[in-house]
């Protein structure tokens, strides 16, 4: 079993310092707008801890030092920001405070404004071939978006799973929004199930993305495979620089499907992951680390993997999106139909992780950061396995502690 000894350590940008002040600033300007819930579905205690979970042991020396948040929280829903949503997977916050958000089935793209809550459709992406669990999936801004206005996409083709860059002309019409999609990377896996999607750039101004093993277990192992992996990629699609592994795009590997990626305030990685029969899995990715399946499905005392920083009963999690808020990692759980708070220190949790908004609004699957204790949730009834309600789907900005 090996320690968790080595850190991603990116260089800080001062640019996203700034894109994070505005999209605190702007949070803290929009919550006054669209339909507000008062208490509604709100929780101020957390649920039970996750079955067969257990609180990790306290940090190495380096990580005493850091400040650990307290161990219960509370979630409050602020607002409904959009109703009426389809099949939305990939969300990508704009910096005036709007959100782009992807439609798996429907393979569009559509403008959230965050003060109106209008939605405009952007436009469809073409070469989508939506199918079980795949389709249009995540979504995320150029580190340049500023001067290129590039929005990159990840879906599944008729062949692959596959990386995409689009040009956003904002002054064409509603529905003619979208550029031509370039292909960045290509080759990815398919099936109609694991087909990942989750892609982010990270600190260091490089692009990951969660991929699945397809329903194929034995491409997880195999580091030739794009399969069951994280890749780290540049904006262009190539092998990052200093990857672990030579003139590869693989960072890390032994993964079953890779659904979210969220760095906290150290630039450290994480990653949220679906298991098969018992446990979830909230990993912290180290490069090159090997993550166990299909040999080691949560801790295992079996080869030389990595454990996970958390993990839950399937039932209770099926963790797709996640991201970093005060101290924690926030994971959306699908089945679970929960929100899940995992306090960290360093990458252990400090405490057992705690379950929110439980069945409150059905399946939950992506959850991104506004600025601040703001988080934006967006759920996830109306992809073949939940139970929709009116209005659904449906994204709502939280406050959290």
């Amino acid at each position: 079993m090996t320690s968790r000894t080595r850190r991603f350590e990116g260089t800080e940008i001062e640019r996203r310092r700034a894109v994070s002040a505005v999209l605190a600033a702007t949070a803290l300007l929009l919550t006054a707008g669209c339909s507000s819930d008062d208490g509604g579905g709100a929780s101020s205690d957390g649920g039970t801890p996750p079955s067969g979970g257990t609180a990790s042991e306290s940090s190495p020396t380096q990580q005493a030092a850091e400040e650990t948040p307290p161990a219960k929280g509370s979630v409050k829903v602020l607002r409904t920001v959009a109703t009426g949503l389809d099949t939305p997977w990939g969300v990508a916050p704009l910096p005036d405070g709007d959100l782009l958000v992807s439609s798996r089935d429907d393979a569009t793209i559509t403008r959230v404004d965050g003060e109106t809550c209008k939605k405009t459709e952007l436009g469809e992406v073409p070469g989508v071939s939506p199918a079980g669990e795949g389709g249009l999936m995540g979504l995320a801004l150029s580190p340049e978006y500023a001067s290129d206005h590039m929005v990159y996409a990840y879906f599944t083709s008729a062949s692959d799973n596959r990386i995409v860059r689009m040009l956003y002309e904002e002054k064409k019409p509603a529905g003619e929004q979208l550029g031509a999609p370039d292909t960045v990377f290509k080759g990815i896996p398919k099936g109609f199930v694991h087909n990942g999607g989750r892609i982010a750039f990270g600190p260091d101004d490089m692009l990951y993305a969660g991929t699945g093993e397809s329903g194929d277990e034995g491409l997880s192992q195999d580091k030739k495979s794009l399969g069951g992996k994280i890749l780290r990629l540049t904006p262009e699609g190539d092998p990052a620089p200093g990857n672990p592994f030579p003139d590869s795009a693989v960072y890390s590997y032994g993964h079953r499907n890779v659904q979210g990626l969220a760095w906290d305030s150290k630039q450290r990685l994480f990653a949220s992951e679906f298991g098969q029969d018992t446990w979830d899995e909230l990993n912290a990715i180290e490069p090159g680390g090997n993550y166990g399946w299909p040999e080691a499905e949560g801790t295992s005392d079996e080869g030389d993997f990595i454990d996970p920083t958390a993990q839950w009963a399937t039932d209770d999690a099926s963790p797709s999106g996640i991201a970093y808020a005060e101290g924690s990692i926030w994971m959306a759980g699908l089945k679970g139909q929960r929100l899940w708070r995992i306090p960290l220190n360093g990458t252990e949790a400090s405490a057992d992780p705690e379950a929110f908004l439980e069945g409150d609004h059905g399946r939950l699957r992506t959850v991104v950061s506004a600025g601040g204790d703001k988080l934006w949730l967006i759920t996830s009834n109306t992809d073949g396995r939940g139970n929709p309600k009116d209005g659904d789907d449906r994204i709502l900005e939280i406050q959290v502690s």
